[in-house]
């Protein structure tokens, strides 16, 4: 097999491991408040987990084969899985929908931080250093003389798309538009005023389809600042466009 095609399967393989452990993370935080705060319908679905397989089983097309066809086609991965939960329970208890809401991204953050203090330390260190040229996937190099293909690669690259698929999930989800899960958060801190009219636009699939587009617009507004505002945190005097 040509070394071109073996590099994109073992960079495949990276991306899809630190991929879909960021997705089971963010929905097994969603199943474990909402459990702390009564409600066992993903508890019963056996989402309350770090094991893959329940989170693959219920969303096959979102955990598998858009991951599979975004890198393939753009480089990077795209998709979704879920955790349920009732909606009469999240009525019931609007604080409780608050707070397993945002469980999902403070989830993403624990993971971004965690991958940033990891990359520091070896940054500082001396097993990284500030790569010349950088990208999403790319915020770090083993030092020069270290072979193409080693652990010290698959590392830097595990890293660094853990921190910035981590940030993006945070706060893309953290867009008060249904259905992304700064929707939720804002229907159980105002239940009776905008909350309530975000959850009549949550239940009509157009106007989720609509939010998750308005929510990518928006997004390109946030996403630039915060990563270069990382960046700057991550190699502080190094500057990069």
């Amino acid at each position: 097999m040509p070394t071109d095609a073996l590099d994109t399967i073992a960079r495949f393989g990276i991306w899809y491991v630190v991929f879909l452990f960021t997705l089971v993370f963010h929905e097994g935080a969603h199943a474990l408040v909402a459990h702390w705060g009564g409600d066992d319908t993903a508890y019963r679905g056996g989402q309350v987990t770090l094991n893959p397989w329940p989170h693959v089983r219920r969303e096959p097309f979102g955990t598998v084969v858009i991951p599979l066809l975004t890198f393939f086609v753009s480089g990077w991965m795209m998709g979704w899985a879920s955790a349920p939960y009732d909606p009469t329970w999240g009525s019931r208890h609007p604080r409780r929908l608050a707070a397993m809401s945002a469980a999902g991204p403070a989830a993403n953050l624990i993971l971004a931080v965690g991958a940033f203090v990891i990359l520091k330390a070896l940054l500082a260190g001396g097993y990284f250093v500030p790569p010349e040229q950088i990208n999403f996937s790319h915020l770090v190099d083993p030092p020069a003389g270290v072979a193409d293909g080693s652990m010290a690669h698959a590392l830097a690259l595990s890293l660094s798309v853990a921190l910035s698929l981590n940030l993006l999930l945070c706060l893309f989800n953290l867009i008060p538009l249904p259905p992304l899960d700064g929707s939720g958060v804002v229907q159980g801190l105002f239940p009776d005023s905008l909350g309530r009219l975000l959850a009549s636009f949550a239940h009509n699939p157009m106007f989720s389809m609509l939010g998750l587009l308005a929510a990518w617009r928006v997004f390109d507004y946030i996403f630039g600042p915060a990563f270069s505002m990382m960046l700057n945190l991550l190699h502080p005097g190094v500057g990069y466009r």
